[in-house]
């Protein structure tokens, strides 16, 4: 099943940005365990975790079209974490970039008629719906409880949980 060259690029550096998420995702953990927050550094692996299961989705796809997978240099951006909020806000903003991405991809495949990867792009277009709801709601309620110790902490341990 032959795929679009320009299509072939772009679930390319998908796979790439997926690993940057993991990336991301692990470093924010990285910063809450430093934080003392456990539980929510253990949600940030979780997550870090669930993407790299998305890249090798993508790169499976790839792989099932006798396509190529590419992996291109992970740049990772900044991050300057000195509270939860930081963190979630943090990756609220990656996963609308990520989104954004996979509103791309979806164009992309409607453009060269790319009907085979539909099933796929559907599931991350509601991924990404429910991701971002998720983390809004974690940041709406880091804001509500604001400073309280004991309010972050409660957070802390239902997010670890996970």
């Amino acid at each position: 099943m032959e795929i679009n060259e320009k299509f072939q690029k772009q679930l390319n550096e998908q796979v790439t940005a997926e690993h940057q998420a993991a990336l991301v995702y692990t470093q924010l953990a990285y910063e809450l365990d430093r934080l003392s927050f456990d539980g929510m550094s253990s949600w940030m692996q979780a997550q870090a975790d669930e993407e790299r299961e998305h890249a090798q989705k993508f790169a499976q796809h790839l792989l099932d079209r006798d396509a190529r997978v590419d992996i291109e240099t992970v740049e990772m951006p900044s991050l300057k974490i000195s509270t939860p909020l930081d963190a979630f806000e943090a990756s609220l903003e990656h996963e609308r970039k990520v989104s954004a991405l996979i509103r791309d991809l979806v164009k992309t495949a409607d453009e060269v008629g790319d009907i085979d990867s539909r099933n796929l792009l559907n599931f991350f277009l509601e991924e990404q719906i429910e991701e971002e709801a998720t983390v809004s709601n974690i940041i709406d309620r880091i804001k509500l409880v604001g400073n309280d110790g004991s309010g972050l902490l409660r957070i802390d341990a239902e997010l670890g949980n996970r």
